[in-house]
């Protein structure tokens, strides 16, 4: 990631900016919404490596002056799913991606929930977005 960051500083315009969007370093959180009450169900069981080295990295090139942070913030994002067959076959994906262990019981945990409802409810899995900006620093080299 640092190599990255090293080569988006190369190839920006003097004071050009780089805008770095990513999830936190944080597990995301799936519940039930049903008539805008949400019910947590559980926490997913992510690998979060690489969210803190990309953290790292970011932390590194504002050291070697390399990029000033103009802006950060942070805020949640909400996936929203209408059937289980959506939400499977988003954890499915997203555990082949991630090279995550099978969240299987998590799938089973949502089904249970949903059989037990009635009415229309709605999946949804939280996590927080971290949004920067970041302008290059001219520097000599």
């Amino acid at each position: 990631m640092v190599h990255a960051l090293n080569e988006a500083q190369r190839v920006l315009k003097p004071d050009g900016i780089l805008v770095d969007l990513r999830p936190a370093a944080v597990h995301r959180c799936v519940g039930i919404t049903r008539k805008s009450h949400y019910q947590q169900l559980a926490t997913m069981r992510e690998k979060l490596d690489d969210d803190r080295a990309a953290s790292r990295a970011v932390t590194h090139v504002l050291r070697e002056g390399l990029f000033k942070a103009e802006w950060r913030t942070q805020f949640d994002c909400a996936r929203v799913m209408d059937t289980h067959d959506e939400f499977q076959a988003w954890i499915e994906e997203f555990v082949k991606l991630g090279g995550l262990s099978s969240h299987d019981w998590l799938v089973q945990r949502v089904e249970r929930v949903l059989s037990s409802k009635r009415g229309k409810s709605k999946i949804v899995v939280r996590g927080p977005l971290v949004l920067r900006v970041l302008r290059k620093l001219n520097t000599t080299g």
